[in-house]
């Protein structure tokens, strides 16, 4: 699986593979008070910067594990996490 980065598992969530999105502008690494001991592992996450509607966006790729596809094949949804307290306006897509 060329250009793939490995995934990292923090407990029983398992963490889909983090792809290296073609045209990537820059890699984004943890986040300032970040602690790997107390909240998981953190790796980068090369993204492309782009503009949305005249609103600057970053993208990155997922590939989901061959469980997740099991799961999604059986109606599981696809879940989005935002760590904090207010929610950006994302989209998830194929």
């Amino acid at each position: 699986m060329a250009g793939r980065l490995a995934a990292a598992e923090a407990g029983a969530l398992t963490i889909m593979e983090i792809g290296r999105i073609k045209g990537a502008t820059r890699t984004l690494g943890a986040p300032k008070d970040w602690n790997a001991d107390r909240d998981g592992p953190c790796i980068g996450l090369p993204i492309r910067d782009e503009r949305h509607g005249g609103q600057p966006c970053m993208e990155s790729e997922w590939y989901p594990t061959p469980s997740e596809i099991a799961a999604m094949a059986f109606g599981q949804p696809v879940k989005l996490r935002v760590l904090g307290t207010v929610h950006p306006p994302v989209a998830l897509y194929v």
